[in-house]
């Protein structure tokens, strides 16, 4: 039996909460094989990150092509990409493989606050990795810094951004309500076809460190496994809450804590 396989394309977080040990442990939470591509190694912890040693654009571009060559990979989720050249050598990679399923997650800035992308790559983002994508899946602020407009505040604010993120070229945004306010945590999947509210209820912890990682992939491992869109955010996003509701039952770290990716096993 050949084992459904998604690839993640992220920074790599020396503590294990987030990035690819994050995106690698939610594939294994839920059925799926894990490759990887790093796009850059950071020194960090639940406190924040202290450093970001960029992986040189070629040797990303050999990863993927070694993965793709040999594996049958269902989806694909991009994390971090770091710097302008990673951008363009995932675009390369990925307009010669021509996976079904690409789960971009526009990571900028880490939970901590600390940038992870330089200023100059935004732009490209938008230009090239967007209309490649599936399913974007921007936070509130990551949404605002996309379009260069203020944080959405209101339910129809939350569409008309999701509405101009599709008009970049992608198949269907998910923007993700964690960061706003209120006893449920909303997420919008906006599609042509119309949106979809989410909601969940908003869990008080500190244990949040990884969570939009995490998403992300869990969206790609559901969609590996053959789920349509709406069922895999669906299925994902139950998924993480359980997560975060399960995190304060161990302790790691003195700053934001991981979410508990096998709270379904331990």
């Amino acid at each position: 039996m050949t084992a459904p396989a998604a690839l993640t394309i992220a920074g790599s977080d020396s503590s294990g909460g987030a990035g690819i040990q994050a995106d690698l442990k939610t594939f294994a939470a839920l059925g799926v094989y894990g490759a990887s591509a790093i796009t850059a190694l950071t020194a960090q912890n639940t406190k924040g990150v202290t450093g970001i040693h960029l992986v040189p654009p070629d040797f990303l571009r050999e990863q993927i092509d070694a993965v793709f060559a040999d594996l049958a990979v269902g989806a694909v989720k991009i994390g971090m990409v770091g710097q302008l050249g990673a951008i363009d050598a995932i675009t390369d990679a990925l307009r010669r493989w021509s996976p079904t399923h690409v789960v971009l997650d526009p990571v900028m800035v880490a939970t901590s606050g600390d940038r992870l992308l330089a200023p100059e790559a935004i732009d490209a983002l938008r230009k090239k990795l967007v209309p490649l994508a599936s399913v974007l899946t921007p936070n509130l602020p990551e949404a605002a810094a996309l379009l260069d407009e203020p944080i959405a505040a209101s339910e129809a604010a939350i569409e008309r951004q999701g509405e101009r993120l599709l008009a970049m070229g992608c198949r269907a945004v998910l923007i993700k309500g964690g960061h706003g306010q209120g006893q449920e945590s909303v997420d919008y999947l906006i599609q042509a076809s119309g949106s979809l509210a989410l909601p969940a209820p908003r869990i008080a912890t500190e244990n949040t460190h990884g969570t939009g990682c995490s998403l992300s992939s869990a969206i790609a491992a559901e969609l590996a496994k053959g789920a349509p869109l709406e069922t895999a955010v669906g299925n994902a996003k139950t998924f993480i809450s359980a997560a975060i509701a399960n995190a304060d039952r161990f302790t790691v770290g003195h700053g934001h804590g991981p979410i508990h990716h096998f709270h379904r096993f331990y």
